[in-house]
């Protein structure tokens, strides 16, 4: 209904045109919500690990088909942070500064599929590794230095952060 009143007001008012170079041109980018998302696959994996190997109950029945379920959606979650940052915040001079960075997107998109799709906990650790190489580029083009620092949850693995106090 919205969209048709705005429709009908267009056609009677001179509004000028906008356009942006993404979806929100708010221009705040931050690779953390896919390094958290990815370990998050690798908890999901631990903790699916430590359910027996057979005769689950119902109530642990239950508790793998949540975890299965937060595992998909988290790989869900890498593959879209990732493709917005490098869709719309990486332009050319970001290209030329790092042309691994395509390369590294795609097999991003890849481990996080496979991630998606097993329990393999060493395809996730390589997943976490792109990830935090992504967001050590990610923050290098915008001449932010670095750091590596085991996060401060479960799994406990080394993740790359922004030193935000340089």
């Amino acid at each position: 209904m919205l969209h048709s009143l705005v429709k009908l007001l267009d056609k009677h008012v001179d509004l000028p045109s906008v356009s942006a170079h993404c979806d929100i041109p708010c221009k705040i980018y931050d690779p953390i919500h896919a390094q958290v998302a990815t370990l998050s696959i690798i908890r999901m994996i631990d903790l699916i690990d430590d359910l027996p190997d057979s005769n689950l109950t119902v109530s642990q029945q239950s508790m793998l088909c949540r975890l299965i379920d937060q595992k998909e959606s988290h790989g869900k979650k890498v593959k879209e942070e990732i493709c917005v940052i490098w869709g719309d915040y990486f332009k050319q001079p970001q290209f030329d500064q790092f042309p691994e960075i395509h390369t590294l997107a795609h097999e991003i998109m890849l481990l996080a599929s496979k991630a998606k799709q097993t329990l393999n906990r060493d395809d996730a650790l390589v997943l976490l590794d792109k990830v935090n190489r992504f967001a050590e580029i990610f923050w290098t083009t915008k001449n932010i230095a670095v750091y590596t620092a085991d996060c401060p949850y479960l799994p406990s693995l080394p993740t790359v952060y922004p030193n935000l106090k340089s």
